[in-house]
């Protein structure tokens, strides 16, 4: 310190608290993480591959940067890291890779199904996922690719758990987890070759998006228990 400094008053001077900083990264990151995202979905309407290739890998990386500073919990930081693997496997077009990726993605539903912990849902709301999953398995079950047909049941049973659990930490967490659902839905639809919606990429992306952004500000450190 130096003299100047220590004729100061302490409540004259001017610090930069390590908070301060951290809150400062992760409002920065926050930032990279909306201009990634709307380069990439930008890039899936206008059809420009490169772009779509280039933004998606910085998306999950940016939006763990972001908890990180907000003291985020080491499940939240697995389960986002998780579903950065899926994306950067669901970038490559083969059955290996989509396999790869579901893995991932299905670590990353574990890692938020103990986050959540025991917390108290609502009955009803489960009962409307289980009619949910046990429909769409039925229904796209015949339209699947025979060595997809058990590894997507399965993936459909652990998601649409995880969906319905995020209830457990609010409305937020709530819809992140109904968005999830959605999106990978979607997903499944075409891999059945059903119709889509025009530009599918685009709303598959959007829901992801949007249902990974809401359950990473969903969890709140305090409330969530686990480090």
């Amino acid at each position: 310190m130096s003299a100047t400094e220590s004729r100061t008053p302490s409540w004259a001077r001017v610090t930069a608290p390590d908070g301060g900083r951290r809150a400062l990264a992760g409002r920065i990151a926050l930032a990279g993480f909306v201009v990634a995202a709307a380069v990439d979905l930008g890039s899936l309407l206008a059809d420009w591959h490169l772009g779509h290739v280039i933004a998606k890998p910085l998306l999950m990386p940016l939006l763990v940067a972001h908890v990180i500073a907000l003291g985020a919990p080491r499940l939240l930081v697995a389960a986002l890291l998780f579903g950065w693997g899926g994306d950067l496997a669901l970038l490559f077009d083969a059955d290996a890779a989509f396999l790869v990726g579901m893995g991932s993605f299905a670590l990353g539903h574990v890692c938020y199904l103990v986050l959540f912990g025991r917390r108290a849902t609502n009955p009803l709301l489960g009962g409307a996922y289980a009619l949910a999953l046990v429909a769409t398995v039925a229904l796209l079950w015949s339209d699947l690719p025979t060595d997809l047909r058990v590894p997507v049941a399965g993936y459909s049973l652990l998601l649409t758990a995880m969906a319905y659990r995020s209830s457990a930490l609010g409305v937020r967490a709530g819809i992140g987890g109904a968005l999830f659902l959605l999106s990978d839905t979607l997903i499944a639809t075409g891999v059945a070759e059903w119709p889509q919606l025009p530009r599918p990429d685009f709303w598959i992306m959007a829901t992801y998006l949007a249902a990974q952004y809401l359950l990473a500000t969903g969890v709140r450190p305090r409330e969530a228990g686990v480090r």
